[in-house]
């Protein structure tokens, strides 16, 4: 096994190249899921609407915060899910103060929404914590 050293290892965690075989993947209840409380999957929306967040067999904590069976949010939109081994990036927008819900706003047409929780490094939990893909039409 490779040696890193903290610099090292803080550079790869910041740049988003630390892989699976390098780190250990924080562990996920047994059960534990995520999920859209709102809006419901078929719901039509304004072009700015409310998300609101949901969890279940687990709680939520900002980013870098060590606790376990803890994560912060991420949500994916119109995209598919991200490398669950690896930091997440610009491809989902993080929620890493804890938030439980946001506004959006999208252009008209459908969309999709979904949930990936992440541990304290944004990296998915393992198994990962992920919801529903939830479809909207906005007007």
């Amino acid at each position: 096994m490779k040696k890193y050293t903290i610099g090292m290892l803080f550079a790869m965690f910041v740049s988003g190249t630390v892989i699976a075989s390098e780190m250990s993947l924080t562990p996920s209840p047994e059960g534990a899921k995520a999920y859209i409380i709102s809006p419901a999957n078929g719901d039509t929306v304004a072009s700015t609407f409310m998300v609101q967040f949901g969890l279940r067999g687990m709680g939520v904590a900002p980013a870098g915060v060590e606790k376990k069976s803890t994560g912060h949010h991420h949500l994916l939109v119109d995209g598919k899910l991200p490398n669950l081994t690896a930091r997440m990036g610009k491809q989902v927008k993080h929620f890493g103060g804890g938030q439980t819900e946001t506004k959006l706003t999208l252009t008209p047409g459908q969309h999709t929404l979904q949930l990936v929780l992440g541990d304290k490094g944004h990296v998915p939990h393992n198994p990962p914590v992920i919801s529903d893909v939830v479809t909207i039409t906005v007007k």
